[in-house]
């Protein structure tokens, strides 16, 4: 990963955030952050008059203040900020190209109302070509200039895996890479249905592991071994819906990481259930990571 970190910021406290999240994220990875706002894509909750002039004035402001913000914080962090007249969506999934992470915020649980989920979230996370990261408001697993530290028990990065083998290299990649960066470990989670062809009968011990399905998954994971010898994985095989079980495991994860195909249309962007119901429940950011299908 060597492009920027691109937040849409539009002054919702969301998106305030995520600009903490990513300037974090980028100050660990040594990589640039870019700020943009779009002055004709403007939240619902943010009260401005409606003249052109004034929303370039408020976006101006919006961004100058934030940056000034970051690098109060993050002395060294290479920040840029862009003022674009195109709308969100796509002034993002341009940048996308680039970028090694788009970060967007989100306003709680709950609602698609309550999410900037809808015509530009749902948009640019079903179709942005690298990992997008969503970042709820107050959220305890970020830390931010005021005084809020992130919760001390979220001491490991959680990845879904939907199925071992190449489609799952993605994710892992980018949990491995978030995960070293944070000092902590991994727990990848494959949730099988229990009506699987190759189930093998649960483990005595708990009924919820298959020594089968951990086999393919450690097979999975090996192939990252060598290239992050310092992060610790723990391997979860459960047959339960994947969603309640990475929701689960999401308690004590400072990001939770699913995965997205990739579409071979810009007109097609929908999500899958997993995908939504994490988005929308984990207490934690959370990044949708696009993948090919095993082949």
């Amino acid at each position: 990963m060597t492009g920027p970190l691109v937040v849409g910021l539009d002054g919702s406290p969301g998106s305030v955030t995520a600009a903490w999240w990513a300037a974090d994220e980028a100050a660990r990875r040594r990589l640039p952050l870019v700020l943009l706002h779009s002055w004709t894509t403007q939240p619902l909750d943010v009260p401005i008059p409606q003249e052109a002039l004034s929303k370039q004035r408020y976006g101006r402001n919006l961004l100058r203040q934030t940056a000034a913000e970051l690098l109060h914080r993050h002395g060294d962090l290479a920040v840029t900020t862009e003022l674009v007249r195109d709308a969100a969506a796509p002034a993002l999934l341009e940048r996308g190209e680039n970028a090694s992470v788009l970060v967007l915020g989100s306003r709680g649980h709950g609602s698609m109302a309550s999410f900037l989920l809808g015509s530009i979230s749902l948009h640019v996370l079903g179709l942005a070509p690298c990992p997008t990261v969503t970042v709820r408001a107050g959220d305890p697993a970020v830390e931010t200039g005021w005084g809020h530290p992130a919760a001390a028990e979220r001491d490991e990065v959680v990845v879904g895996v939907s199925e071992p083998g190449p489609a799952s290299d993605a994710l892992l990649e980018f949990a491995l890479v978030t995960a070293e960066s944070y000092g902590v470990g991994v727990r990848a989670v494959w949730a099988r249905p229990h009506n699987t062809p190759h189930s093998a009968p649960p483990e005595p011990a708990d009924g919820r592991r298959e020594p089968a399905g951990r086999t393919r998954l450690t097979a999975a994971v090996d192939r990252w071994r060598e290239k992050f010898p310092d992060v610790p994985v723990t391997q979860e095989v459960v047959t339960e819906p994947a969603a309640n079980a990475l929701l689960s495991a999401a308690t004590r994860a400072r990001l939770t990481v699913v995965g997205r195909r990739h579409r071979p249309s810009h007109l097609t962007w929908k999500l899958g259930p997993v995908a939504h119901a994490v988005l929308h429940h984990a207490p934690c950011p959370v990044a949708v990571v696009p993948h090919d299908a095993d082949g």
